[in-house]
Order: structure tokens, then C-alpha cells, then sequence
């Protein structure tokens, strides 16, 4: 992950897989934001591969980066996490562009929501949570 700032944005670019050890590295991105900066931009163009954890990852950055007032765009949206985002969304399926609707509010909470149940079956199936 790269960070680089330039007048009054932000540009994250992102390579590799978008999953659970990414967490840190992007809490850690919008350490040091000031007031003068207005934008941040999140380049997942090098992102081939993207788990619910990453998406979660995802979405808490741009949650954190507008409670700063950041306007946030995500681009570059590759195919896997494309896909992975249009099955949690329950639109599979050829030119679904999930990625375009990624910046809808809205969208965004179906996404985290039903991110969320899929993990949470997951780790019921694998024996992680009791059964009720």
C-alpha cells in the first residue's frame, strides 16, 4: 500500500490481496490527514483478490475518512472483487458494476451487512460461533 498526498488530496493505492492482514496497514492511512485535505482516492487497480475481511477493511476506511469529511472515490475495481461484492449484494452476474455503486451510501451498508452474515455462516460452519 502507497499513500501520498498532494494539495488537498489523498491517493491510496492498493496491490495484492485485499484481506485480513491489510487491516493495519489501512487504519493506519488517514493517520496523518489534516483539515486541508478534502479528498481521498483509493486505488484498488492492484488489487486481483479481495475476501469479505477485506471488504470490511474497506469499509471501515471510507466510514473513518468521512467522519473526517474526506469525499471518497474508489476506482480501479478489478474482476474478483467485483464479483465478491455483486454475490454479497445478491447481483451476480456479467457488467453487475458493483464498483460503480460502491459509493452509495446505501449500497455500501447492504454490502457490510451481508458481508457479515457470510462470515458469520462461515465461522458457524466452521465451529467458531455456539450453536444457539
Amino acid at each position: 500500500m502507497h499513500v501520498q498526498r498532494c494539495s488537498s488530496s489523498v491517493l491510496i493505492s492498493i496491490d495484492g490481496e485485499l484481506d485480513e492482514d491489510a487491516g493495519e496497514a489501512l487504519r493506519q492511512a488517514l493517520e496523518h490527514v489534516t483539515a486541508a485535505e478534502r479528498d481521498l482516492l483509493v486505488d484498488v487497480r492492484g488489487v486481483g483478490f479481495m475476501d469479505t475481511d477485506g471488504l470490511f477493511h474497506l469499509l471501515d476506511l471510507h466510514r473513518r475518512a468521512e467522519l473526517l469529511r474526506l469525499r471518497v472515490l474508489v476506482t480501479g475495481w478489478q474482476p474478483q472483487p467485483q464479483r465478491l461484492m455483486a454475490e454479497l449484494a445478491g447481483s451476480p452476474g456479467a457488467g453487475a458494476a458493483t464498483g460503480e455503486r460502491y459509493a452509495v451510501a446505501g449500497f455500501r451498508q447492504l454490502l457490510e451487512d451481508r458481508a457479515q452474515r457470510a462470515r458469520d455462516h462461515a465461522d458457524f460452519a466452521a465451529g467458531w460461533l455456539p450453536r444457539a
